[in-house]
């Protein structure tokens, strides 16, 4: 008989369950799609070079990890539903059912539902999985093929996990409505918002506010006292200045509104808060930016702490910008009799009043939410895009091993090897080499041997032939020097304003065999590693054989690049013969490391995969979560509004108008957190991709960037008309007669 009740219950309050079913399988499509390739029975055609396990575990882990946000999504869905039928169950207590019973068969209903959710959002997830193959087979470069497969031990995985949260969400509702009286459940449908007073959280993000801006205030002023200096450039004694200057302000404003408090109220208090918020925040961000413009003497220790003090304050700033978005409103109605009286307005401004005033916490957690769903679904492409572009210019040879002198103090504890280890072993595995280079690196003057400045290292150089080689093995135009000539090879990550400013100040160059001028054909671009590179340098001299001859060799590097590329489990059985042989950092100071193009792709696509599908998929989570509730804080709230609206019909206002009063109404609900999230995540955005400009502009291309962004900006936009239209027509629905 239970049974029976439990399937009429569901059939008829099938659109009640809508939402619920919807939600909860686009949680278990993503779920499954996104965990299938970690699958023991996926087998991708990647190639012997790379590893799939290093991709699978780490996806397995980070899908997991993500996933358990997605039990709060599940119990704020069920409390909806059990909000939404209290009046039902009251109604059955009456009628002589005890309320254990009740329990049991709404979390029967519930269960049923999610089973139902279950077995839709495994079958979408087959498909959305090729999506996500897609995107795997891409990053490795490979074909892909639509292929149709179900794979049973990420079913079994996603059936536990949802299971086991639908067993411990409605056990929790079973309580909850044996211990629910009656009478509260029959009012529910009633029940008044809250009494409106000042909000005690906002008091809590103030005093934390202040704590903060305490803390920023004396980190001002010991940066000042230990790094300020007169000489420095007008925009850094600006910085320096502002960060001590506007927390002073902000700890001077709440000193100034208890004087005051008279006739200022709290809202004046939040008001000056929030400008001190803003100051304070591009004041902390100036820091990173100017240090790494300037060359300023400030460890990442600090800039890290910058980087805290402006996320506070951004955080401060959505939480007083919404908690006062009421205030303003009132402002507003009170200044413009002319909008408050047009039409159905004075309903409206009540309306949003109201609610504003007791869903403000609600609403800045929604945004600051958002603001990090944003970031994740801009940043990921960024990042990945980096990532991978970098990979292009570090692993531009087959075998790379290369040498530092930085712990190095005596001359004749310098490398002169040739890495015999290397051919040996190649010879013994029968990998034949298309270009073998074996160079030195050396110092144009054989005092600066002991110039060790952190960014100061003198620029090393390297021989006319041996440039050529390297050049020759990447497929470049070799080119020649006169007796008395210089050129410069620059990383690609150089700005043109670094590298003109240098050539500018370098024009000639005294060495140890004579001064050098620069050649005519003064800077080369092209990619030709990372490693040839002095430490903390961005440029390298070319200068002609019979230079170098006289200069002292400071570092023994050697290039090859084979006919194949070598298998993943030669590669690291080759890595691991060399650092038997020569440590890391050996006893007479050499540093050696050895870089193996097939473990470097390996592990960076494998990396740059999983950050990518993890960021995509916590962005979606966090998205998907949001905006359902937004949706069923609406839905809710429609049971109350229904009387509402029934009054207005009866004073003779049109459907017409009541479908745009709706409009409006949720217009203002799902637009205030989504335009103060956009518009902090603008912010934040342009300030992160102006830190790491260079690196945009040589890995990624800004027009790869702004396709990457702008497919991502359309599915944000996708999903919020997609869950504001679904809310508006069920709020619609709700409030008919």
């Amino acid at each position: 008989m239970y049974a029976k009740l439990v399937l009429k219950n569901a059939k008829r309050s099938v659109k009640d369950y809508l939402v619920y079913i919807v939600t909860m399988t686009i949680c278990v499509m993503l779920f499954y799609s996104f965990l299938s390739i970690s699958s023991d029975y996926y087998r991708p055609d990647i190639g012997s070079e790379y590893n799939f396990t290093i991709l699978s575990d780490g996806m397995k882990a980070a899908v997991c990890a993500i996933t358990l946000v997605l039990l709060f999504l599940i119990r704020f869905v069920n409390h909806y539903m059990l909000r939404r039928r209290q009046k039902e169950f009251a109604i059955q207590s009456v009628l002589g059912m005890e309320q254990k019973t009740i329990g049991r068969l709404f979390f029967a209903e519930t269960f049923v539902m999610g089973m139902i959710s279950i077995v839709i959002g495994i079958f979408l997830g087959v498909f959305c999985s090729q999506f996500i193959t897609a995107m795997l087979l891409t990053s490795y470069g490979k074909s892909y093929e639509l292929a149709w497969t179900l794979f049973p031990d990420t079913v079994l995985l996603t059936v536990c996990f949802f299971v086991l949260s639908f067993l411990a969400v409605g056990l929790f509702n079973t309580r909850t409505i044996r211990k629910t009286k009656i009478i509260d459940m029959l009012a529910a449908d009633r029940e008044n918002d809250p009494e409106l007073k000042k909000s005690r959280w906002i008091f809590v993000m103030a005093v934390l506010f202040e704590l903060f801006t305490v803390w920023a205030f004396d980190v001002g002023i010991t940066k000042v006292r230990f790094y300020y200096d007169i000489r420095f450039a007008p925009p850094v004694q600006l910085m320096y200045l502002g960060n001590i200057l506007f927390p002073a302000i902000a700890l001077g404003w709440p000193v100034l509104w208890l004087f005051k408090r008279k006739t200022w109220n709290y809202q004046k208090l939040i008001q000056g808060l929030l400008v001190c918020s803003v100051l304070n925040a591009i004041a902390a961000v100036s820091v990173p930016a100017l240090t790494n413009r300037y060359y300023l003497p400030l460890g990442n220790g600090m800039l890290r702490q910058y980087l805290l003090f402006a996320l506070i304050d951004l955080i401060f700033f959505i939480c007083s910008l919404i908690y006062l978005a009421g205030s303003f409103l009132i402002a507003w109605k009170e200044k413009s009799p002319e909008h408050r009286y047009k039409g159905e307005n004075l309903f409206f401004f009540g309306q949003i009043i109201s609610k504003l005033n007791t869903t403000s916490k609600t609403m800045t957690l929604i945004s600051v939410t958002l603001v990090l769903a944003i970031f994740l679904f801009i940043a990921a492409p960024i990042l990945t895009g980096w990532a991978s572009g970098y990979l292009d210019m570090r692993s531009v040879y087959d075998i790379q091993i290369f040498t530092r002198y930085n712990n190095v103090y005596d001359e004749e504890s310098l490398p002169r090897d040739d890495y015999e280890i290397i051919t040996d072993y190649l010879a013994e595995h029968g990998i034949g080499t298309d270009y073998d280079c074996t160079f030195s690196l050396y110092l144009p003057r054989k005092e600066d041997f002991h110039r060790r400045v952190k960014y100061d290292f003198p620029v090393a150089a390297i021989s006319l032939s041996d440039y050529n080689t390297i050049r020759e093995m990447l497929g470049y135009e070799p080119f020649s020097l006169s007796e008395d000539e210089f050129t410069t090879q620059w990383k690609t990550v150089a700005t043109e304003e670094e590298r003109d400013s240098f050539l500018k100040e370098h024009a000639s160059v005294m060495t140890d065999a004579g001064e050098l001028t620069l050649s005519g054909e003064s800077y080369f671009e092209e990619t030709i590693g990372e490693t040839v590179y002095n430490s903390y340098t961005d440029v390298l001299y070319v200068f002609p054989d019979r230079v170098c001859e006289k200069l002292l060799p400071v570092m023994r590097n050697r290039y090859i690049t084979t006919l194949k590329t070598i298998p993943y489990e030669s590669a690291l059985e080759l890595e691991r013969t060399f650092s038997d042989e020569y440590l890391e950092i050996a006893d007479t100071g050499v540093s050696y490391g050895i870089r193996l193009k097939t473990l470097q792709v390996n592990s960076t696509k494998a990396g740059n995969f999983v950050l990518q599908a993890s960021m995509l998929y916590g962005a979606v989570v966090l998205m998907v979560i949001c905006l359902t509730i937004l949706s069923l804080q609406q839905l809710l709230d429609a049971g109350k509004y229904k009387y509402r609206f029934s009054v207005l019909r009866k004073m003779g206002v049109e459907e017409q108008q009541i479908g745009k009063l709706v409009l409006k109404q949720l217009g203002v609900w799902f637009g205030l957190p989504v335009l103060v999230a956009v518009i902090v995540s603008v912010v934040v955005i342009v300030y992160f991709v102006q830190m790491i400009s260079a690196e945009i502009s040589a890995y990624i291309g800004l027009g790869a960037l702004m396709t990457q962004m702008g497919m991502t900006t359309g599915i944000l936009v996708f999903l919020l008309i997609c869950y504001f239209l679904s809310t508006w027509i069920l709020f619609k629905r709700s409030i008919s007669q």
